[in-house]
Order: structure tokens, then C-alpha cells, then sequence
């Protein structure tokens, strides 16, 4: 017999096909396409809703770009108490837990069951405790990381929507270990105790996600922006949540930089108006700083959450006029050698009539409540606050070939009522008056190779203002005791993000405010390429006085000196490297700083400490950046 034919094959089960990804010149052509297709008149096309115009879209296809940075830190902080024996709540830089020592005023002993009196220096001595080798500690160290994202969806060339979003947001590396966790409790929370198998954290194998309430204080994930741009022939419209950068970044900073960790988010809509020709815009911007309270609920939260009082908002009004060269241009001046003049002036208002930031206690009738205590009762919770203040900012630069000066001016100027919860009848005003500018030199040379620069700043002190900032142990008049009956809030304070050093501002201090301080610096890329590649080093000296020497800790003006050294190298994988400007693709960083404190970081001559023999000794810092830009 014949042979039999051979067996088909087997049918393959079928896949639905991968969507193909969206291409922009498709859009293009099938506009032009219908385009041709154009009836000769509109009447013929039988349809009034049929588009034929080019300049219209018959598909959105949203485009999505995706930017961010990724890095880790690595930093080791020593004797970043600068030597001084205070209680923790008083400290300017708390000394460590596990490092036993007598503070000065109060003769009080910290974590002394680690140490034998004699090795905590209190000059007694008893029998050694089994920890007494290793309880001198004057070093904090650790590492911490964070994936930022910068999400962009493109729909048109007008309309786009820009995001931010933190993965692991600053999470100190092994903080969320497998064994630790955390539960509500009556007066806050506790740690749970641990299983069998992770008795102790010595056993702990791995690392869990943070989750805020249950083993951190911080999510996963933080969606920090997000906002839509809206192009139209006469500006552009913004809204959402956005950066507020204006100037150098003294009072309003983005802190969108590489190695930042504070920002400057508000929530507002915004129009931008231009006249090309001048070079000339103009903003307008109506902010949401402080709604207060609103219906949102934990047991059940609203679907639309809304507002419950408005004379609680705090209200803020912003207008700008700024002239200022797109960055094509201004590279296109500067070759020429032609002088380029950017600058503008912007106006803040800011107001609150009541504030409700002195609510009562929870209690079981409003313990689902986010806001507890804040209900239409006789006792009203809220504070008559009163308060307004006008912020005008002025910012000047001045670019010419390879020169640069940059300056900044602000003043806040305004009133305000009960700065404490007290009797809500109460007038107890204060008169809020302060100063603040900052400026910056940077000369290139040998081919942008060196940059040479100068910086300088002030910051507005109060005399009659225990303190250069607010301390936890007291929280009436900001944070600060007046020393009199004057009623003027003068010290200015520098936004957080605004970075000249290492130590003094960067962590003692958290920022410059009633200081005033001198900063030469100098870099040099030994290795710098058009492809982005670089290798340098750079060294600061940063000279700190106290505006008003009443305010610094020893009563005298000068604070101290610090030096800040580091070498960096930055590598040609990165995507953003076609412009030298910029940094992309893989960057590292080595950095060095130490703080030799002056009086005025000391004790004054005549307080129990300075008896005692008390001094201040100088503090370090050793930290390595590792990151990749996109």
C-alpha cells in the first residue's frame, strides 16, 4: 500500500501579538495624509466633526520619558559634637547613645550603665563594668541610598505631565532588618518582640521594605510632584504639585540636585506669560501652602476629601517678572564676547487668620479623625494667628566669557499674632523683620578646565533671640526665648538646600541663619573630554561669624573655619553627556571636611562649663558618593 503522508505538525497555540511601539512620524504622515484628502469645500466632507487640518491630532499617542538618578552614600561623622558636654534636648549636635558622658550644667550622667564613671570621664572611679573597653565612641557612620525617578509623558508638543516619584527615599542601609517591626500602641508605638528564629538582631538574614507605622517612618515609595504644562499662544498654564525655585535657591530651592536632600514643593496654578523680543516673562501664581484640616477620615477615608474651614488656609500670591536669555542664545553672546544681563524681582504675600494647629486631644468620639480635636465645639481649638508677610526677592547675574556673579536679595517683612497655643482672644503680636542675600564669583579658565570662585552670604540676626535656631526643648516664640519684651523675629534663614559646606551648615546647623560666612574655593578637571568624561578634585575654606554674637552658643561672633576636599570622576556611558554642563551616566565622589570651631561654638567665659574646664574640639567627615544619572 501507499505510504501513509506524514503527520502535520502540531498547531502552535496562539499569541496575541506585542503592540507595536508607538511612533511620532506616523502621527506626522497620517496628517498629511488627510491633509490631501481635503474635500474642496467643507460641505462635501457630510460630517462637520471630520478633522482635515495638519496642525491638529487625529491620535494621541503619549510619549514617555523617563530621567532620575540613583546613588548611595556612604558617610562617617566624627566628633561631630564638637567636644561639648550638653543634655541631648540643648545639644547643637547630639552626641552619641552608646558614648557615656556628665553634662556640665546639670551633672547628669548619659548612658552610663556602658562605662565605669573614670572611662566616662567624670574623674571617679568604681569597679569596670564588662563593657567598659568599648564604651568611648565619638563616630557615627553609615550609608544610605535612594532611586529617584522624574517621569515625563509627553501627549503633544503643548501638554505634558511631569512627575516625581523616591524609591527608598534616604533609607539608612540595614534599618528595616527582617526581625524588627513596630505596632500602635496608647502612647505611640513598640517594638514587637522577635520569633525564635531572629531572637536578636545579631541573627537577622535580610532586609525588609520600609513601611511606614510597621518597621519604619518612612514608605517605599513617595510620591514627592506632579503637574501638568499646557503651552498655549499667549504662555504657558501650570498646576499641580511642583518645584518653587527662584534665583540661587536662598529662600525658594527645587533641590533637584544630585547629592540633595531638601526641596522646595508647593501646590499651585501658575500662568507664564512672555515678550520674546525683550526677553521679558511674567508669572503669576495663586499657591496652596496650608489648607488645614479636611473631612479625610483613617477608618473611612473620603473619597473626596475636602476642606472644612477656609479661615484657616494659609493663602500665598506670587508674582514674577524675571529677563532672562534661553541658554542657546546665551552660549551664542558669550562666544561673541558680548556682556549677557539676567535678573528679575519676585513678590510673595503670604496670610493666615486662624490657625489649627492647637487642637485639642484625641478622644474616642474623634480618634478616627486625622485632625483629633478639631470640631465646632465651645472650646474651639483654634488659634487666632493673624499673620501676613510680604517676601519681595531680587536675583541679578551677570555673565561675561567665562565670568560669572550671581546675587540674591530678600526680606521678609510682616506681623503675626500668638506665636504659641495660647488664649485664642489674645493679641501678643510680633513683628516679623528680616534681611538676607548671598552672592557667587566664578571665574573659568585654561579651556573651563579650572573654575575659580567666591562665595558669600548673610543671614539677619536677632539679638533679643536665645539661639542661632529652634530647639526641641522649647517650641514657644519658633523654637526661640526672647530675652526682653521686644516683639521683632529677625533671623533670616537660608533654604536648607542651599549647600556651601560640609559640617557646619550641612548637618550642625541645617542651614545658614544668623550667620554670615566667606567661601573661596577652587577645581580643576584634570581629565575632561567631550564625551563627558571627567576626573578632578576641588578644595573650599569656609569662614563662619555669628550676625549677633549673642546668639552663638559662646557668645562671641566667630564660629569657626572648615575645609572641604574631594575628588570625583565622572564616566562617557551617560545619556545626558552631550552637554558638558550636566551630569550623566556613572559619578563618583570622595569627600573630606573638617571643622575647627571658634569661640563662638564654645562655652561662654563665664558659665559653669568654662569653669569646669570645659573646651570644644574639632569634627571630621569622610564621605563616598556613588551614583548614576539618566
Amino acid at each position: 500500500p501507499a505510504a501513509a503522508p506524514p503527520a502535520e505538525p502540531a498547531a502552535r497555540p496562539r499569541v496575541a501579538p506585542l503592540p507595536a511601539f508607538p511612533e511620532p512620524g506616523a502621527d506626522a504622515a497620517a496628517l498629511q495624509r488627510m491633509g490631501k484628502d481635503r474635500p474642496p469645500s467643507a460641505a462635501a466632507t457630510g460630517d462637520d466633526t471630520d478633522v482635515f487640518a495638519q496642525d491638529w491630532w487625529s491620535h494621541a499617542r503619549p510619549i514617555l520619558e523617563l530621567h532620575g538618578n540613583f546613588r548611595v552614600r556612604a558617610e562617617m561623622f566624627y566628633r561631630f559634637s564638637l567636644g561639648r558636654r550638653d543634655t541631648p534636648l540643648t545639644s547643637l549636635w547630639p552626641r552619641p547613645p552608646d558614648s557615656p558622658y556628665t553634662d556640665f550644667v546639670n551633672q547628669a550622667q548619659y548612658a552610663g550603665a556602658l562605662c565605669t564613671p573614670a572611662e566616662a570621664g567624670t574623674g571617679s572611679s568604681t569597679s569596670a563594668s564588662p563593657n567598659g573597653a568599648n564604651c568611648q565612641n565619638n563616630t557615627q557612620a553609615g550609608a544610605n541610598l535612594r532611586f529617584r525617578l522624574n517621569p515625563e509623558i509627553h501627549i503633544s508638543d503643548n501638554l505634558r505631565i511631569v512627575s516625581e516619584i523616591d524609591l527608598l527615599d534616604n533609607v539608612v542601609m540595614g534599618s528595616t532588618p527582617s526581625g524588627y517591626s513596630v505596632s500602635p500602641t496608647g502612647s505611640g508605638y513598640a517594638v514587637n518582640p522577635r520569633d525564635g528564629y531572629e531572637p536578636v538582631g545579631f541573627y537577622d538574614q535580610t532586609t525588609n521594605p520600609p513601611k511606614s507605622g510597621i518597621n519604619s517612618l518612612r514608605d517605599s515609595i513617595h510620591v514627592k510632584r506632579a503637574w501638568g504644562e499646557y503651552s498655549t499662544p499667549v504662555g504657558e498654564a501650570r498646576f499641580g504639585r511642583m518645584p518653587n525655585h527662584w534665583g540661587l535657591g536662598m529662600v525658594n530651592n527645587a533641590g533637584d540636585g544630585y547629592d540633595d536632600d531638601y526641596q522646595s514643593t508647593i501646590d499651585r496654578l501658575q500662568f507664564i506669560a512672555g515678550i520674546k523680543p525683550l526677553e521679558l516673562y511674567i508669572s503669576g501664581a495663586w499657591d496652596f501652602p496650608n489648607e488645614g484640616a479636611t473631612s479625610d477620615t483613617i477608618s473611612s477615608p473620603a473619597a473626596q476629601p475636602y476642606d472644612l474651614a477656609q479661615l484657616d488656609d494659609v493663602d500665598q500670591y506670587v508674582l514674577s517678572v524675571v529677563r532672562k536669555k534661553s541658554p542657546e542664545l546665551t552660549r551664542l553672546a558669550l562666544k561673541r564676547g558680548e556682556l549677557v544681563l539676567n535678573g528679575g524681582l519676585q513678590l510673595t504675600y503670604r496670610k493666615q487668620l486662624l490657625d489649627a494647629s492647637g487642637a485639642g486631644a484625641c478622644t474616642a468620639a474623634n480618634a478616627a479623625s486625622l485632625n483629633c480635636g478639631l470640631t465646632n465645639t465651645a472650646n474651639s481649638p483654634y488659634v487666632r494667628r493673624d499673620a501676613h508677610y510680604y517676601l519681595p526677592d531680587l536675583w541679578v547675574q551677570l555673565l561675561y566669557k567665562q565670568f560669572r556673579f550671581e546675587v540674591e536679595a530678600a526680606t521678609i517683612q510682616g506681623s503675626l499674632a500668638n506665636p504659641s497655643s495660647g488664649d485664642p482672644t489674645k493679641n501678643d503680636r510680633y513683628t516679623l523683620a528680616s534681611w538676607g542675600f548671598v552672592s557667587e564669583l566664578e571665574q573659568r579658565l585654561v579651556e573651563n578646565k579650572l573654575r575659580l570662585g567666591f562665595g558669600t552670604g548673610w543671614a539677619e540676626g536677632d539679638p533679643d533671640v536665645d539661639g542661632l535656631s529652634p530647639t526641641a526643648a522649647n517650641n514657644a516664640a519658633f523654637g526661640q526665648v526672647p530675652r526682653s519684651n521686644d516683639r521683632t523675629l529677625s533671623t533670616f534663614r537660608f533654604n536648607p538646600a542651599y549647600r556651601i559646606d560640609q559640617i557646619l551648615y550641612r548637618h550642625i546647623l541645617t542651614r545658614v541663619q544668623g550667620t554670615y560666612y566667606f567661601r573661596p574655593s577652587l577645581s580643576y578637571d584634570f581629565l575632561r573630554d567631550t564625551t563627558g568624561q571627567r576626573l578632578g578634585g576641588s578644595v573650599a575654606g569656609i569662614w563662619s561669624r555669628a550676625s549677633q554674637f549673642i546668639q552663638s552658643p559662646g557668645h562671641a561672633r566667630d564660629l569657626g573655619i572648615e575645609l572641604n576636599g574631594s575628588v570625583y570622576f565622572q564616566s562617557k556611558d551617560g545619556a545626558l553627556n552631550d552637554d558638558p554642563n550636566r551630569m550623566g551616566g556613572f559619578f563618583a565622589r570622595l569627600e573630606y571636611g573638617i571643622l575647627f570651631p571658634m569661640a563662638g561654638l564654645g562655652y561662654p567665659s563665664a558659665s559653669p562649663a568654662a569653669a569646669a574646664g570645659g573646651d570644644v574640639s574639632s569634627a571630621q567627615i569622610l564621605r563616598l558618593y556613588l551614583g548614576a544619572t539618566f
